[in-house]
């Protein structure tokens, strides 16, 4: 039996909901128990068993459902797990259900055995001196991590990020890419190009994410108001306002004189981001880091030209298929979307490539690789 945690998906699924959402159904294993609340898609999940949990715990609840969720994975997550198992209390410890965390959330000091996956060590690699991540990442996912049965990670930069922050052994970790959902990011047929939702007046790069210092946006606003020639194309920025930083950002575009040009979105929802992507003229993702950087692969199954760092993960993702840049040199930013402005031929190029580069990754390949390693702990 593996007993996976799934009470961090909430009704607005971001990178690690999306991760996990999409793995479960690739899972080939026998006893598949899904610990999750109603927001979880059971459809067409006929190998698992769903149980139910509270529906408060989400990062949608803010720091108040993250609080919530680590007191129920400590305790009440263990009890749930033995009354699914009634010979708990007299099998034998090897024969103990294996507990699945798609992130770093364990119940520690219990018999269990456990395999978590780590997506980024963001919140040490900038850390904040009152930003509760930062200490969270600090002090207890390393006792997740010491406790750990194996750990998974998104890519070879997280692994190596893990063996040096925390002293990890390589033994201990399974680099295993992501992937995308390739019936959804799609190159569209024109008539649903024409569709009205977000009809743009002009062209425009396109950003998705989060609005965090680290993901680099400040630079990406003024490498745009540095194109020489900026009146023929707009910049949308996607993502939930963060009242920390998007006020910032926003302020930071007027005061360069490009409020109008400069659009936040807000939450985009799922269903609408093939059609935002397929219709910009690249995304520009020049992150700081990323653990893995899902964008850059359902932006060129889109067949859109892709601006990313050099950086961190994702040359991992991108390959020889986008434009790299220092993220930390605004004016490589400015030239690489000059270029996808003026070259025809780089835009080509760029779009067949990154079709061909996003086809090598699948969730059915991440959920072999997945159901691989859970195995060899059952």
């Amino acid at each position: 039996m593996v007993a996976v945690n799934l009470s961090f998906i909430g009704t607005k699924p971001t990178g690690l909901a999306t991760y996990a959402i999409r793995l479960i159904p690739e899972l080939s294993l026998p006893e598949l128990d899904l610990f999750a609340s109603r927001s979880f898609p059971v459809q067409n999940l006929s190998h698992c068993t769903y149980h139910d949990v509270p529906a408060d715990m989400t990062p949608e609840q803010g720091k108040a459902g993250h609080w919530r969720r680590l007191r129920w994975t400590q305790f009440q997550f263990p009890r749930q797990v033995a009354q699914v198992d009634e010979l708990r209390s007299r099998s034998p410890i090897k024969d103990l259900p294996l507990l699945f965390s798609p992130i770093p959330e364990a119940p520690l000091f219990t018999p269990y055995r456990f395999i978590v996956v780590m997506h980024d060590l963001i919140p040490l690699r900038f850390p904040g001196r009152t930003a509760p991540l930062t200490y969270y990442f600090r002090y207890w996912v390393p006792q997740v991590l010491k406790q750990a049965t194996h750990i998974l990670c998104n890519s070879t930069a997280t692994a190596t990020d893990v063996q040096q922050f925390y002293g990890i052994s390589a033994k201990k970790l399974t680099p295993i890419p992501l992937a995308y959902d390739a019936d959804h990011f799609r190159v569209l047929e024109s008539d649903r190009l024409s569709a009205p939702e977000f009809q743009p007046d002009r062209p425009y790069f396109f950003y998705i994410g989060r609005h965090d210092p680290y993901k680099n946006l400040q630079r990406v606003i003024a490498a745009f108001a540095a194109l020489p020639d900026r009146s023929d194309c707009d910049l949308w920025i996607a993502g939930a306002d963060d009242p920390r930083y998007t006020p910032l950002l926003k302020a930071q575009a007027k005061e360069l004189g490009f409020a109008d040009r400069v659009k936040f979105l807000d939450y985009v929802s799922y269903q609408a981001l093939p059609l935002l992507l397929n219709r910009a003229i690249g995304l520009v993702y020049p992150s700081l880091w990323e653990g893995f950087g899902l964008p850059l692969l359902e932006a060129m199954a889109c067949g859109t030209p892709v601006i990313t760092s050099n950086l961190s993960s994702l040359p991992e993702v991108a390959g020889d298929a986008a434009l790299l840049v220092n993220p930390y040199q605004e004016a490589e930013i400015t030239q690489a979307m000059q270029q996808l402005l003026t070259e025809e031929a780089s835009r080509s190029d760029l779009r067949r490539a990154g079709l061909h580069r996003a086809s090598q990754f699948s969730w059915a390949k991440t959920g072999k690789w997945t159901t691989a390693v859970l195995q060899d702990y059952l």
